[in-house]
């Protein structure tokens, strides 16, 4: 499989290093640590917002660092979840005094150590350690990583409201309250049409056959709902976005991302999307806002998932808030 590598071993170090040389003004990488945090953190007076995962999902983690969004962002190896001491250098070089907020995605691994990393920073450093748990993937309720539901394409929602409201000058109960408010209302479900190819590895992470998809699959390319034939565009956004609505059931506007994988051109997402929203205005709702692109991927895997955010006049407007991002721009 051919891939624009050099040794393995040394993609993410390399990775991070590119990203800091095309945002030299926006981002920092932690010396000795595989963290990025932005140029100006800690920013003074305001509660820091981080979060953190497995490599391979660019851009997040660190493509949402910047002013509105991300003070920090940590990136483990391909798939694999940061340790939980560079997880702690990461909580405490985002603390200005006035303590920091982990988004993390809810993966065993990504739990776990950020549990443990708080625990670290608040003994080091005395700093005010918040956390909540994206859990948004309607496709099922536990998986070969999880306890519970998988935290996927919905985080971005979630570090868009958790970091307008901490640049808003709120307090931390008030940035986890935000926080756990969009996680509430944010339901995601994706599909893969093809596997994805770690570095390491080579090959396929998983079997799908010429003429087989994947509906409910997760960002590692774990084994989803149901393996079928082929469908075209419009019958796999009627399948994403009728369990999403199934489940998350809003009323009145929402917010969407029709997120792209990693393989997916834009155009196949845009086929996708208009479905979505005809769906959706089928069922009566209105769409305040609708993304399109690759905002949290799987590698180079094909296919692309569907998130649906329930809105209020308070989401409504943190979601309007200006953001200056790699990833995300307002």
């Amino acid at each position: 499989m051919k891939k624009l590598i050099n040794e393995p071993a040394d993609v993410v170090d390399e990775m991070l290093d590119g990203m800091v040389a095309a945002y030299p003004d926006g981002v920092r990488r932690v010396d000795g640590t595989k963290v990025l945090v932005r140029e100006d953190a800690p920013v003074e007076g305001k509660v820091g917002v981080v979060s953190g995962g497995g490599s391979g999902h660019e851009p997040t983690h660190a493509g949402f660092l910047g002013p509105g969004m991300l003070d920090g962002a940590a990136a483990g190896e391909v798939f694999t979840s940061p340790t939980a001491d560079e997880l702690s250098e990461m909580i405490q070089a985002c603390d200005s005094g006035e303590g920091v907020l982990c988004v993390v995605k809810n993966y065993e691994g990504d739990v776990m150590n950020f549990e443990t990393a708080g625990e670290m920073a608040e003994m080091a450093a005395d700093t005010d350690v918040a956390q909540v748990v994206v859990n948004d993937d309607v496709a099922v309720e536990d998986s070969t990583y999880t306890s519970g539901r998988r935290g996927v394409c919905g985080t971005i929602f979630v570090h868009k409201v958790a970091g307008a409201k901490a640049a808003q000058g709120a307090d931390i109960d008030e940035v986890q309250r935000v926080a756990e408010k969009a996680i509430d209302n944010v339901g995601s479900m994706g599909t893969a049409l093809t596997s994805c190819v770690t570095p390491e590895k080579g090959e396929p992470t998983f079997d799908l056959g010429e003429e087989e998809i994947e509906l409910g699959i997760g960002i590692h390319g774990e084994p989803g709902v149901e393996r079928t034939g082929i469908m075209d565009a419009d019958a796999i956004a009627d399948e994403l976005t009728g369990q999403v609505l199934d489940d998350l059931d809003p009323s009145g506007e929402v917010a969407t991302i029709v997120n792209g994988m990693g393989g997916t051109p834009l155009m196949e997402l845009f086929v996708v999307n208009r479905r979505v929203q005809e769906i959706l205005g089928e069922e009566g709702l209105e769409t305040w806002n609708a993304r399109v692109g690759e905002y949290m991927t799987s590698l180079d895997m094909c296919g692309c998932s569907v998130t649906v955010l329930d809105l209020d006049e308070e989401l409504k407007e943190l979601l309007s808030a200006p953001a200056e991002t790699p990833g995300l721009k307002v």
